[in-house]
């Protein structure tokens, strides 16, 4: 086993309140700085800027993850994560169909630029992403795993837009293995309320928005290889 630094919760600039900043390049030039081994892309409901991200990563020798971070239709946060990039960018097409269609007003919610390679800028989503989808939290599971991917609910200990916030509990029909925690501090008393949480495992992402907020090597996984289905096994 191998001992991998990791941060699995990052928006760029294509999420509106990801700063301009959040670019592809940059973000994987702060995850070398900061030596990292492993990052995720998980921008409110879309993977493009998945492509270019995966790219980069792979120029620098970072193990990169293409991800998205959904809002279900009850404005539950869950972190989704693919093994390959077609998975990804087939489960975005399907998503934006399941999106509500309100028009992003820049002034007001921020851009939400589209990124290549190169870093530069190849196209604007004219739909502002973190609206909520019409998909129900207790088919998210289900869902994710037919694009190949695992689910896990984000940050459930905020106070907004995670599980226990805006459900007050954990559903009894929940498959999920794994679920963010922002402060570990809350996980006894977690746990004592919500015993379905004592047989997951936990990770603590940065949900960062801004580059100087992405995770310092401080949280590790451990992995049969770098791999990513090696990655996605420690998850599961």
């Amino acid at each position: 086993m191998i001992s991998l630094s990791y941060d699995f919760h990052i928006h760029s600039c294509l999420s509106p309140c990801g700063d301009d900043d959040m670019t592809p390049a940059n973000i994987v030039g702060m995850a070398v700085v900061k030596e990292l081994d492993v990052i995720a892309l998980t921008d409110h409901n879309s993977c493009k800027n998945c492509p270019a991200f995966l790219k980069i990563a792979k120029e620098h020798g970072i193990i990169a993850i293409p991800g998205m971070e959904l809002c279900t239709a009850e404005e539950v946060h869950v972190v989704c994560l693919f093994q390959n990039l077609d998975d990804a960018m087939n489960f975005d097409e399907y998503i934006y169909k399941q999106l509500i269609y309100i028009p992003n007003e820049e002034a007001i919610f921020g851009k939400q630029q589209i990124y290549d390679e190169k870093d530069n800028v190849i196209g604007n989503e004219p739909n502002l992403l973190i609206n909520a989808t019409n998909i129900p939290f207790h088919h998210v599971y289900d869902l994710v795993k037919k694009f190949h991917g695992i689910m896990i609910p984000a940050h459930i200990d905020k106070n907004a837009n995670s599980l226990l916030s805006n459900l007050g509990f954990v559903p009894p029909e929940s498959k999920f293995t794994c679920f963010e925690l922002k402060d570990m501090g809350k996980l006894h008393h977690l746990r004592k309320v919500n015993p379905y949480l004592e047989n997951c495992k936990i990770i603590t992402n940065s949900d960062a928005h801004y580059l100087e907020h992405i995770s310092e090597p401080v949280n590790y996984i451990y992995s049969k290889s770098r791999d990513i289905k090696d990655i996605f096994d420690t998850l599961k």
